[in-house]
């Protein structure tokens, strides 16, 4: 059987050297280009696609200032693409969308990989539906560029979708020592209840780019969130 064939784009962040580990841990799948900032994404899908015989599938980890130039270029060469890059808009989604139609491609955009991070974003989702108010507190490292965060954001939308709930605050920290960590806190009468994530390592995240990777030529389109493909 056929390898999966990875590009990763940001290889040298955090989060790109992370899934270059991973994915070499992997016996199924295999890294053909490590690409960065300085690096020309289309000449390196270009001569990936020519070695493998086909596009390679592109996971970015870079920034949002160049994610949507990323996605255009990987989606205009035929590249299955995994985003772990935050700060899309609705109006980039709705972009991302047209591209997989134009295109023939799949695009995964999800604001957390962690498992556990969905499920706290599943959790609250329901009991949303039982408690009459709530407030967000994510907490986050101080090089994060982007507040409110991704899942942050992700877990209101879902949040407000399975409930009346209409206003749900956010509280953005930013600071040295952290790496991603959110609790959404429910009041009710006479009562709270909090559902809380931690992430204590960038690790964590990896089996969730894994899944994505093995899963993402079976999608359709765009998918947003990881917990599509649970």
């Amino acid at each position: 059987m056929s390898k999966i064939k990875i590009l990763v784009n940001g290889a040298r962040g955090k989060m790109g050297q992370e899934v270059i580990k991973a994915v070499s841990k992997e016996p199924d799948m295999e890294i053909i280009a490590e690409v960065d900032i300085n690096d020309d994404l289309e000449q390196s899908i270009k001569k990936c696609a020519g070695a493998a015989l086909e596009p390679p599938v592109v996971i970015d980890f870079t920034t949002h200032k160049s994610v949507m130039n990323n996605i255009r270029t990987a989606a205009q060469n035929k590249c299955h693409v995994i985003v772990g890059t935050t700060g899309i808009t609705e109006k980039d989604l709705q972009e991302i969308k047209g591209l997989c139609e134009k295109n023939g491609v799949n695009v995964l955009v999800a604001p957390n990989f962690a498992i556990g991070a969905v499920l706290m974003m599943k959790y609250s989702a329901d009991a949303a539906k039982y408690m009459p108010k709530a407030e967000i507190i994510e907490l986050h490292h101080d090089q994060k560029l982007d507040a409110p965060s991704g899942t942050a954001l992700k877990t209101v939308e879902m949040m407000k979708k399975s409930s009346g709930i209409k206003d749900i605050p956010i509280h953005s920290v930013r600071l040295p020592g952290l790496v991603a960590n959110q609790e959404v806190i429910f009041g009710g009468l006479g009562q709270t209840l909090t559902i809380k994530h931690e992430t204590i390592g960038r690790e964590s995240f990896m089996p969730g780019v894994i899944l994505a990777a093995k899963k993402i030529k079976g999608l359709i389109g765009l998918t947003c969130g990881l917990e599509s493909v649970l």
